[in-house]
C-alpha cells in the first residue's frame, strides 16, 4: 500500500523551496534525495566555487597591483588546503541541513532514487508513495560530448574540478560557456597554464559587446584555440591528450596532465520514468510546463535546471516562492512573472547583465538608443588603475524605459542590482538621471552610461 502524503518534492536544491513551507504550514510533506542535500548550488556549484573566485579575485588582484606602484614578493598559496577548506565548509553545511529536515515537523525526509510507477505514485527504493501534490526539482548535471576516447578517462566535471587536490600544471578545458570560464579563473590565478578548446565562441550567449570584450580580456591569462572541434582523446601515464580540426580541415593536438569537460548540463531526469506520470519532455529531456508551472500530469509541477527556463539558483527560488505563495499563500493566480532575469560570471573581468540585447530588440523592431561608459574614464576607475570594463544601457526612444543592462568590470554583479531595481519597476532614464551617486564610487559609471543615452537622444 502507497504512503500517503500530502506533498512530495524530489530533490533537496530548490525543492527545498517548496518543502519546507510546506511542512511549516502543516502539510505532510516528504522530501527525496539521492545525493547530498541541499542540490547543486551548495554541493557542487555556487557556493563552492565562489569560494574558489574569491581567493583566485585576490591573487590576481595582487598580481596586478603594480599598476597602483604596489610592489610585493611572489605570491602563493595552499591550494590543498583551500580545496580541503571549501569541501569541508560544504559537507557540513549539507549535513546541517539534512540534520534539521529529520526533526521538522511534517517532514520525512528519504534518501534514494525516485521513479514514477504510476500518476502521482512513486517508488524510492521499494518504497511506494503518493500524495496530492508532487514537486519535480532534480537540477541539472554535466553534459558530456561524445567523443571518441573521452569515456573511461580521468577527465573533470565541475564536480571533480571543485574537489581536486592536486594543481594541475596544465589544464584542457573543453567548452567556453559561465561554468568553464569561472573554474579557469580559478586555475590559472593559482598557477595553472589554461588552455580553453571553443568550437564557436567564448561565452557565445553574452551581449555581444561584452562578450568581445571579455575575450579580449581572457586571453590575456589564457591561451584560447576558437574555431575547433575535438576529435578525440587520449590518456597514458597520466598525460591528456586532445586531438582538434578546425574548419580548415587543420588538425592540433593539445596535451595536459589534467582536462576538464564543461560544454553545458543536461536535465536530471532520463531515470524518473516520467512517462509513466504523464508528464512530458522536450527533446532535450527538459520538463515541459506551463506558465503555472503545471506538467502535463494534473498535480505534477516542476521547477528549477530540469525545467530549463533559466539555469539559476536565483530563478529556482523565484520560482518555489511563486508556487508557495499561489498553492498555499492565498495570492491570486497569475501566471509566473521572471522580469528581467538578471546574470552574472563571476571570471576576471566578472559579467552582469539583465533585460534585452541589441539582437533582440533588432529583431522586435524596437526604437532604442545606447547609452554607454568606460571604466577607465571614472574617477574610481582612475583610483584603481583599471583599463578595461563598460557599462552599456539599452533604452527605449520613445519612452524612455531601461530595456537592458549590460556591464563588464570590477563588482559587475553587484553594480547590476541597482540596475535591476530599475527595470523590475518598469524605471526609466529619468530615474538614474535623477537619483544622487556617491562620489567616487563604481555606480558612477552607471551615472555616466545614462547621461551618455541622454546626450544620444539628442
Amino acid at each position: 500500500m502507497n504512503e500517503k502524503f500530502d506533498v512530495i518534492v524530489i530533490g533537496s536544491g530548490g525543492g527545498m523551496k517548496i518543502a519546507r513551507p510546506a511542512a511549516q504550514r502543516g502539510l505532510k510533506t516528504a522530501l527525496i534525495e539521492r545525493d547530498a542535500v541541499g542540490g547543486t548550488c551548495l554541493n557542487r556549484g555556487c557556493i563552492p566555487s565562489k569560494m574558489l573566485i574569491y581567493p583566485a579575485d585576490l591573487v590576481h588582484l595582487m598580481r596586478r597591483a603594480p599598476r597602483v606602484n604596489l610592489r610585493g614578493g611572489e605570491i602563493t598559496a595552499d591550494w590543498p588546503a583551500l580545496i580541503d577548506r571549501v569541501s569541508s565548509t560544504v559537507d557540513e553545511m549539507s549535513r546541517s541541513q539534512e540534520k534539521k529536515l529529520s526533526t521538522m515537523p511534517n517532514m520525512t525526509f528519504i534518501r534514494g532514487d525516485a521513479h514514477f510507477t504510476g500518476e502521482r505514485e512513486l517508488d524510492v527504493s521499494g518504497r511506494a508513495l503518493t500524495a496530492d501534490r508532487i514537486f519535480i526539482a532534480t537540477g541539472s548535471e554535466p553534459d558530456i560530448p561524445a567523443v571518441e576516447g573521452l569515456e573511461g578517462t580521468p577527465c573533470m566535471t565541475s564536480r571533480e574540478a571543485l574537489r581536486r587536490r592536486a594543481l594541475p600544471k596544465k589544464l584542457i578545458v573543453i567548452g567556453a560557456g559561465y561554468i568553464a570560464c569561472e573554474l579557469g579563473h580559478v586555475y590559472r590565478a593559482f598557477g595553472t597554464e589554461t588552455h580553453f578548446v571553443v568550437r564557436s565562441k567564448v561565452l557565445r550567449t553574452a551581449e555581444p559587446d561584452v562578450r568581445k570584450a571579455f575575450e579580449s580580456a581572457f586571453e590575456k591569462d589564457h591561451h584560447l584555440h576558437e574555431g575547433w572541434n575535438v576529435q578525440r582523446v587520449g590518456h597514458a601515464s597520466g598525460m591528456f591528450s586532445v586531438s582538434m580540426t578546425n574548419r580548415a580541415s587543420e588538425e592540433k593536438i593539445l596535451e595536459a596532465d589534467a582536462l576538464l569537460v564543461a560544454t553545458g548540463v543536461r536535465p536530471s531526469t532520463g531515470d524518473l520514468n516520467l512517462s509513466t506520470a504523464g508528464v512530458c519532455t522536450d527533446d532535450r529531456g527538459f520538463i515541459r510546463v506551463n506558465e503555472y508551472l503545471e506538467t502535463d500530469a494534473p498535480g505534477i509541477y516542476a521547477l528549477g535546471d530540469c525545467v530549463g527556463n533559466y539555469l539559476f539558483r536565483h530563478s529556482v527560488n523565484l520560482e518555489g516562492e511563486y508556487l508557495v505563495r499561489t498553492l498555499w499563500g492565498g495570492a491570486v493566480r497569475r501566471p509566473i512573472d521572471y522580469g528581467p532575469m538578471p546574470h552574472a560570471v563571476f571570471t576576471h573581468p566578472e559579467i552582469a547583465g539583465l533585460g534585452a540585447t541589441e539582437e533582440s530588440l533588432r529583431e522586435t523592431d524596437v526604437d532604442y538608443v545606447i547609452g554607454r561608459a568606460e571604466y577607465r574614464d571614472s574617477n574610481q576607475g582612475l583610483a584603481r588603475g583599471l583599463d578595461e570594463g563598460f557599462c552599456k544601457l539599452l533604452v527605449a526612444r520613445n519612452n524612455l524605459r531601461v530595456l537592458g543592462a549590460h556591464i563588464i568590470g570590477d563588482e559587475a554583479s553587484n553594480m547590476i542590482h541597482m540596475l535591476a531595481a530599475v527595470m523590475y519597476r518598469g524605471g526609466t532614464l529619468d530615474d538614474l538621471l535623477n537619483m544622487v551617486y556617491i562620489h567616487p564610487a563604481l555606480p558612477e559609471i552607471v551615472r555616466d552610461a545614462a547621461r551618455d543615452a541622454r546626450a544620444r537622444l539628442g
